[in-house]
């Protein structure tokens, strides 16, 4: 083939995704109401959180199975974070959406804005950096994941009985949390406000039904002193409840260890299904029945831990579950920016 036309191949080749992602796509209103406000912004939206100006005229609401077409900016990329404001005040949020698979993108599930959780004693205008107590008599530690502005949810045996608990930041720092927690101690959850903490909050799945066999990425800090990093596990929904038939919990394959406990655990389309809370004790069963149980877990359900946050005073974001798959890595990275290490002093 002459050397021409070669390079005329090549670069067709490379103009490819650079006009897929300028193509306009179609942002369709599912929610059942009128839209007032329509922001679509590059994802991630960076440390202000800014949705942008809204595309939607004042005369000219979204009504429920309108479709509004978005043109991308020329250096946009195809990573886009959505939201859709009713004419109620609740918010329909999806984030993180690859405008270049889909170019029709369904939004349904709404709610109203996550409210700040009162907290009873008032931080400083600038929140200091906590360190450490090395002097301290024991330590343990897990991993939160951000709900809310402010707010980490975890488990409620990762926090209980801490004289301090600080928490180490995706951004490096290390913040500490305003007592008191709000615990549910039969689901094993725990609300910290933890004033300063940044990054974007984690959507819960809203649906479709979780299902066996379905997968999910863990993602949290095992093995403190050991191991240095955050560490993700892929694994499967293997069952439907956890021990003793508790139908608050899903068994599942991904393998956990000590530190994971609260750490979120995440469907293939980057929303929350469930709260790590426990392995099985394989000696112990062994003891019992004479064989070794392989890799059992569970984590406490998506739906269950939402459900705690309203009792809380939270409406947290809500996300369906469509469209194709992403990779674990790409899941691991929606993870990392929300996720925090937690360190208990006793």
């Amino acid at each position: 083939m002459p050397r021409p036309l070669l390079l005329a191949l090549a670069l067709l080749v490379q103009a490819v995704p650079a006009l897929a992602e300028t193509q306009p796509f179609h942002v369709i209103n599912r929610t059942g109401a009128d839209a007032t406000v329509l922001n679509a912004v590059r994802s991630p939206r960076g440390a202000a959180n800014d949705w942008g100006g809204n595309l939607l005229r004042p005369d000219r609401p979204l009504t429920p199975g309108g479709g509004f077409r978005v043109r991308p900016a020329e250096d946009a990329g195809c990573r886009f974070d959505l939201r859709l404001v009713l004419a109620d005040g609740r918010e329909s949020v999806l984030r993180d959406q690859d405008i270049c698979a889909a170019r029709e993108i369904e939004m349904a599930a709404a709610a109203r804005p996550a409210a700040p959780l009162p907290v009873p004693v008032t931080p400083p205008p600038q929140v200091e950096q906590q360190r450490p107590n090395t002097q301290a008599r024991r330590i343990s530690t897990g991993t939160g994941f951000l709900v809310a502005p402010d707010r980490v949810m975890t488990n409620h045996h990762v926090v209980d009985g801490c004289d301090r608990i600080i928490l180490k930041t995706p951004d490096g720092r290390w913040l500490g949390a305003v007592p008191p927690a709000r615990v549910d101690e039969k689901l094993d959850l725990a609300l910290l406000a933890v004033p300063g903490a940044p990054g974007p909050v984690l959507p819960f799945r809203s649906g479709p039904p979780v299902r066996r066999g379905e997968g999910v990425v863990v993602y949290g800090f095992p093995l403190a002193g050991i191991l240095s990093d955050a560490v993700l596990t892929r694994g499967e929904i293997n069952g439907l409840a956890g021990l003793a038939d508790n139908r608050s919990q899903f068994q599942i394959s991904a393998p956990v260890q000590p530190g994971n406990s609260g750490g979120p655990m995440l469907d293939m389309q980057g929303h929350l299904v469930g709260v790590i809370v426990s392995k099985l004790n394989a000696q112990r069963i062994a003891q019992q029945i004479g064989d070794i149980p392989q890799n059992i877990n569970f984590a406490v359900k998506g739906e269950a831990a939402l459900s705690f946050l309203q009792r809380a005073g939270l409406q947290p974001r809500l996300a369906e579950s469509t469209g194709p798959e992403r990779g674990a890595a790409d899941i691991g990275e929606v993870a990392g920016r929300s996720a925090l290490f937690i360190r208990c002093e006793r």
